[in-house]
């Protein structure tokens, strides 16, 4: 088996611990037997659980950092990514795979705040390509904290917009990234 191929194994083994046994069964061990490994070699791909969730939150935000590191040089391109690569233009409830792991991840972070480190370093990242792209950087944070926020009430399901209001806000948020 390629070390990709047993990488991502192992990256579905924590997947699944996660959202079948909850954040505080997400150990190395946990992780190995699921994946029929031994520990060993899954200490050989993830040097610790640290490394392992580190890893989690890379596979999770790849698409969506691929997307922002591609929008492109024009003022507000970025901006205007970051929202279209949150919000859907339709409304949807929270349940893809990623919805799900990425709540699981935050409840490991009530367990271990550091289990948020790696994606930390992603936001911190992505906004500052947010505050360099050629709009008022204000305009920019604002634009992201709402999309944060939004987003985060519909993976919650913390009242988010009727279909009507949602396709209203988006629209909104969009012309933020407009010059």
């Amino acid at each position: 088996m390629l070390m990709s191929e047993t990488r991502e194994r192992l990256l579905d083994a924590a997947t699944r611990v996660l959202l079948v046994e909850g954040a505080g069964a997400l150990t190395l061990d946990a992780v190995a037997r699921e994946a029929g490994v031994s520990k060993g070699g899954l200490l050989y791909h993830f040097s610790s659980k640290q490394a392992l969730v580190g890893g989690m939150v890379e596979r999770l935000v790849g698409r969506f950092d691929r997307a922002l590191r591609g929008a492109g040089d024009s003022p507000g391109a970025a901006t205007r990514t970051y929202i279209e690569a949150t919000i859907s233009p339709e409304a949807e409830g929270a349940g893809s795979e990623a919805d799900k792991v990425t709540a699981a991840l935050f409840a490991a972070a009530l367990v271990d705040p550091e289990a948020l480190a790696p994606l930390r370093e992603v936001y911190r990242r992505w906004q500052e390509r947010l505050v360099r792209d050629g709009i008022d950087p204000v305009e920019a944070t604002l634009a992201r904290m709402a999309v944060d926020g939004w987003w985060l009430a519909r993976l919650v399901d913390l009242a988010p917009p009727d279909p009507e209001l949602h396709r209203a806000l988006r629209a909104r948020l969009l012309r933020i990234g407009e010059v």
